[in-house]
C-alpha cells in the first residue's frame, strides 16, 4: 500500500498494519486513518517528547577531557537475529561480539565509547557496524541509478517498516564535520549502496579497479560535510545476497561479510584498503577454503569462530564505497 508524505508528498510504502509511517525524505510522521481504504487523511505532526527514563549503565559514553592525538574512539555496533520468527538468522549476535572485541583489542576503542553514538566533532573516529536482514524497496524520487532504495531490517520491520538508505545517509553521512572519520560495516542482503555514499569501487577478480560516480542525477548531494565516510558492505552489485557460515554446529556461525573483514585485519592484511578488500574477496570467492583458526583471538571467540569449518559457495563480493575516491592501495586504513 502506497500513501504519499504529508508534507513533501513523497510516495511512501506502507507496512502492513501500520497506523503512521515517517518520511525519510522530510521526516514528516503521517498518520492513517483506518477508516478510509487508500490515501485518505493525513496529518503531519512532530515527535512527541522522548519519555524520561532512570539512566541506564548501557548508555554511558565516557566523557574525554584532553582528546589524544588520534581523536575519541566510538562505536555503534548491531546484531539483529529476529529470534522465532521466520526470518531467523543465527550468526548476527556473533557478529556482533566479535566486531566489538576486534575494535578494543586491535583499535584500542574503549569499551565504555561502544554502545551508543550521540554525535561527532573533529577528530572522532566512528565505526557503525550492522548484521541483519537488508531489502530493496521502489525509489520514487529519481536518485537511484537502479530505481530502488536499499534498506535495512530492524527487528519490527513488519510492522513498522524498514530504514531506508536515504534516512541513513542523512542521519550518519551528511553531518560528518571535517576531522571526523566514520567506517560502515554492513552484512547485509542488498548492502551494496546502503549508505548512499557517491563514489562506488568497482574492482575486478584481478584487482584492478575504477571509481565509479554514483551522484543522483537530481544533484542532491550525499556525501559528508567535510569528513570522511567509507563503507565495507556485502555484495557488489545491490542484487546479490549475503549469507550465514556455518561451523562446529548449526549454533555457531557468523556473517560471512564479518568473517572475512576481521580475518583480514587478523591476518595482517589491513595496511591499505586495497588490501582488505582483495582479502575479504579471496576468503568468500574461495569455495574451498578451509578456516582452520588463524584468528589471534581469545578462546571463546576462537569457538565462536568458523575453527575447522568450511565456507559454501556465496553469491556476494566485499565492495567498497566512499564519499570522495582514493588510491584504494596506498591509502593506509586506521580507525
Amino acid at each position: 500500500m502506497l500513501v504519499n508524505c504529508s508534507n513533501c508528498h513523497t510516495p511512501l510504502q506502507l507496512p502492513p498494519g501500520a497506523q503512521s509511517i515517517r518520511c525519510a525524505i522530510c521526516h514528516a510522521v503521517t498518520r492513517i486513518n483506518n477508516n478510509s481504504s487508500y490515501n485518505t487523511h493525513h496529518q503531519h505532526q512532530q515527535y512527541p517528547p522522548p519519555p524520561v527514563v532512570a539512566p541506564s549503565p548501557y548508555n554511558h559514553v565516557t566523557s574525554f577531557k584532553t582528546p589524544n592525538a588520534h581523536g575519541r574512539k566510538r562505536a555503534l555496533i548491531i546484531g539483529v537475529c529476529y529470534k522465532c520468527s521466520r526470518h531467523e538468522l543465527k550468526g548476527c549476535i556473533n557478529d556482533a561480539k566479535c566486531m566489538k572485541y576486534l575494535l578494543i583489542n586491535r583499535f584500542k576503542f574503549p569499551d565504555s565509547s561502544i554502545l551508543m553514538l550521540t554525535g561527532c566533532q573533529p577528530g572522532d573516529s566512528l565505526v557503525f557496524h550492522y548484521s541483519g536482514h537488508g531489502s530493496q524497496q521502489r525509489n520514487y524520487t529519481g536518485d537511484e541509478v537502479d530505481g530502488y532504495d536499499e534498506t535495512l531490517c530492524p527487528v519490527d520491520f513488519e510492522t513498522q517498516g524498514m530504514i531506508v538508505d536515504n534516512e541513513i545517509n542523512a542521519t550518519i553521512v551528511k553531518p560528518l564535520p571535517r576531522g571526523a572519520k566514520l567506517h560502515a560495516i554492513i552484512d547485509s542482503c542488498h548492502s551494496g549502496t546502503v549508505l548512499d555514499l557517491p563514489f562506488f569501487c568497482r574492482m575486478d577478480r584481478h584487482g584492478k579497479y575504477v571509481w565509479e560516480d554514483h551522484r543522483p542525477r537530481s544533484g542532491m548531494w550525499k556525501g559528508t560535510s567535510g569528513g570522511e565516510a567509507i563503507s565495507f558492505s556485502a555484495g557488489c552489485d545491490n542484487d546479490q545476497t549475503s549469507a550465514d557460515t556455518t561451523a562446529l554446529s548449526k549454533i555457531t556461525s557468523t556473517g560471512a561479510m564479518t568473517f572475512s573483514f576481521i580475518q583480514a585485519i587478523e591476518r595482517g592484511h589491513g595496511s591499505t584498503y586495497g588490501k582488505i578488500l582483495n582479502a575479504m574477496r579471496s576468503t568468500i570467492c574461495n569455495a574451498d577454503t578451509e578456516f582452520s583458526g588463524g584468528l589471534t583471538l581469545v578462546p571463546s571467540l576462537i569457538n565462536m569462530l568458523l575453527t575447522g569449518g568450511s565456507v559454501s559457495r556465496l553469491t556476494q563480493e566485499p565492495q567498497l564505497t566512499a564519499n570522495e575516491p582514493f588510491d584504494v592501495y596506498t591509502k593506509p586504513f586506521s580507525l
